[in-house]
């Protein structure tokens, strides 16, 4: 949950229709949200469709000195933890660029002392204007992050660059830059989902992983300020907009993939349920009368073998149990040489939204009670903050 007071600036563009999800997706997520449109913008949306939606009056007059010290842009301002414009117009943008402030957003945005963030969204000729160019450099340089715009089908009818990003990876963005940042300038690699490996060209085993656990690490740790990379195979939803992926679908992409990529990372959380056995991949396909003998080769355990390889690695691993859980999990500690194994129970947490599980790191066991999955995730994220803390240095592997 975001629980951070938000300032949303909408401005003239035909995107402005879509404020008024977003304004549902903050709320959704806890956000104390007081929105602030420009002239234009009315001419696109109802402010009184966006007060019914925040639950706030919308405002927009800079000259009202019947309400409090007639000083609405410097204490609005003083009072967010950001300020969002989405969706941000040239024009809006040619006054941040520019310094200029004659309503009563660009006020709020010249006064501001918190992060501002700003979604583009125009014609895509206006944004390859040399004009809009020029001015996104100023702003990157005023320190303003500059979220999209997107590829894709305009109202306009035309295609290219200038649809408002999507709200999901909008979110990601806005909890990224209220949050925590105890994992700034950390890079940190994980695999999640299950890996598929061909018996013929027509069938293949897999497992019931959803990919939802790493999903959710992958998105806390980007919001704690992490340069996260994320490897999945099989999913039952896509990856998370905004992060860096890669798609490795058996074991063999999967390990290549993690071991090219292992020695550049701080941290290597495997949340990935990697098939334990290979079959013998036979060429065209099985005739349904023909009887079937599976031969199956034990894989190697990738996790392990990156924990001794690159010692500088700080390893988290995953143990998914029928019985013995905790038991289980600390001989997983031990035999992989990790510094920390999450472990639950496989009955009650894979494919589902939300799960059990115990911590299980060299000194102690932490359980963490029944939760959504995005909840726990973010359990993991400080756990593992934690570790790397008390051993003063995140490179300082634990044998």
């Amino acid at each position: 949950m975001l629980n951070k007071k938000i300032l949303l600036g909408i401005t003239g563009s035909i995107a402005a229709y879509k404020a008024a999800e977003l304004i549902r997706l903050l709320k959704k997520n806890g956000a104390d949200l007081q929105v602030v449109m420009t002239k234009s913008a009315r001419e696109f949306i109802s402010p009184l469709t966006l007060q019914a939606l925040s639950g706030k009056p919308v405002l927009e007059n800079i000259w009202e000195p019947s309400k409090g010290n007639g000083m609405q842009h410097i204490n609005l301002s003083r009072e967010v933890d950001l300020i969002l414009i989405a969706p941000a117009s040239a024009n809006f943008i040619a006054k941040l660029a520019n310094g200029l402030a004659d309503d009563l957003l660009s006020n709020l945005c010249l006064a501001r002392n918190c992060p501002l963030l700003i979604a583009p969204a125009m014609n895509k000729e206006m944004w390859l204007n040399p004009a809009t160019q020029r001015n996104i450099k100023l702003i990157h340089n005023d320190n303003i992050q500059v979220l999209g715009p997107e590829d894709g089908e305009q109202a306009c009818g035309e295609e290219g660059f200038g649809r408002l990003i999507n709200e999901k990876t909008l979110l990601l963005e806005i909890k990224r830059a209220v949050g925590s940042k105890i994992f700034s300038n950390k890079k940190i690699l994980i695999s999640c989902g299950g890996t598929i490996e061909n018996i013929d060209d027509a069938r293949a085993i897999t497992n019931l992983s959803s990919g939802r656990m790493g999903f959710n690490i992958a998105e806390a740790a980007f919001t704690m300020g992490a340069e996260v990379t994320l490897i999945y195979g099989r999913t039952d939803m896509p990856a998370p907009n905004g992060i860096n992926q890669i798609y490795a679908p058996n074991y063999n992409e999967m390990r290549q993939v993690i071991m090219e990529n292992a020695a550049n990372f701080d941290i290597f959380i495997s949340v990935a349920a990697i098939s334990d056995y290979l079959p013998t991949r036979i060429n065209g396909k099985i005739k349904k009368d023909k009887k079937l003998i599976l031969e199956l080769t034990k894989s190697s355990d990738i996790l392990a073998d990156i924990a001794s390889r690159f010692n500088n690695l700080f390893c988290v691993g995953f143990s998914a149990e029928s019985e013995s859980i905790i038991k289980n999990g600390q001989l997983k500690l031990k035999n992989k040489g990790v510094d920390l194994i999450v472990a639950n129970s496989i009955n009650e947490s894979m494919g589902e939204e939300s799960a059990e599980i115990y911590l299980v790191d060299p000194k102690e066991v932490t359980h963490i009670t029944k939760r959504d999955k995005s909840e726990l995730a973010l359990e993991i994220m400080n756990h593992v903050h934690k570790l790397t803390k008390e051993k003063g240095h995140i490179n300082e592997h634990i044998n």
